[in-house]
């Protein structure tokens, strides 16, 4: 569970409802038709925009903003650099045993492919086209929560014409003109809180998720290029050190040093 997003939609929530408590009559802004042209409208126009498979798995998109946790860098960085120490003190193929005991899909096939005698070119070719086809399967994805995020406060809108046509048919009664415009102001209401508290954030989440494994799967590539040339395991840390940012950076010298000072004793 991603503590950042379940937080971070507690907190917007509890918020929102506990301004509406204190400012009294939280009953008022419970209406179920208001309910049903925004809510009803938004999903019933998403799913018009989007091909029926990737509304159903629009359950394992979400899954990904919640529960889906940041690579481990610093992990797959001391990874590729055993592997590079391995390979050149024992050859390619000795990497063979060790890529089934791999978790990481992706990180498998690469080292599979460099045990295959798989010309460079192709192996970066091979690994560049399946990151693209990532990207496009993690846009499709956040697609629906943009599209959601942009239909919400429209169907508002809607509703909020819808009950002000129904008021200004009740003009003839003055204490029927204030709940009819607050009635007709709830749609709205509700078009920006899920627009502004669900869609969005979700959609932001699901960009910063891409974007992660992006850079994971980047330094992979990066990492077994290296060690399919032969380069030197110093050289193939300094070239995955740079995909790291500063703090993890220093994080991957002291777990190193401490591991110096260790075999050293």
């Amino acid at each position: 569970m991603d503590l950042a997003t379940l937080i971070g939609l507690l907190l917007a929530v509890i918020l929102v409802i506990g301004g509406i408590v204190v400012g009294g009559e939280p009953g008022a802004f419970v209406n179920f038709p208001s309910l049903l042209v925004t809510v009803g409208g938004t999903f019933g126009a998403t799913i018009m925009a989007n091909p029926m498979e990737r509304i159903r798995g629009v359950g394992k998109v979400l899954r990904r903003a919640f529960f889906a946790e940041s690579p481990d860098l610093i992990g797959l960085v001391q990874t590729l650099v055993s592997f590079a120490e391995k390979a050149r003190r024992e050859g390619l193929l000795a990497l063979e045993d060790d890529t089934s005991e791999l978790d990481d899909q992706f990180l498998r096939k690469s080292i599979q492919l460099v045990v295959d005698g798989t010309d460079p070119e192709l192996v970066k070719g091979i690994l560049d086209t399946e990151i693209g086809l990532l990207e496009d399967r993690h846009a499709a994805g956040k697609q629906m929560f943009d599209t959601m995020a942009e239909l919400a406060p429209a169907f508002g809108m809607l509703g909020t014409l819808i009950g002000l046509i129904q008021m200004l048919r009740n003009l003839s009664d003055p204490d029927a003109l204030g709940p009819g415009m607050a009635v007709a102001l709830i749609t709205t209401f509700y078009g920006s809180f899920l627009a502004n508290v669900i869609c969005i954030p979700v959609s932001r989440k699901l960009a910063v998720r891409s974007a992660e494994e992006v850079l994971s799967r980047e330094l992979m590539v990066e990492g077994v290029l290296a060690i399919q040339a032969g380069e030197n395991p110093r050289i193939v840390e300094e070239k995955l050190k740079v995909f790291l940012p500063p703090q993890l950076r220093d994080v991957l010298d002291e777990e190193k040093n401490r591991d110096g000072k260790g075999e050293e004793r």
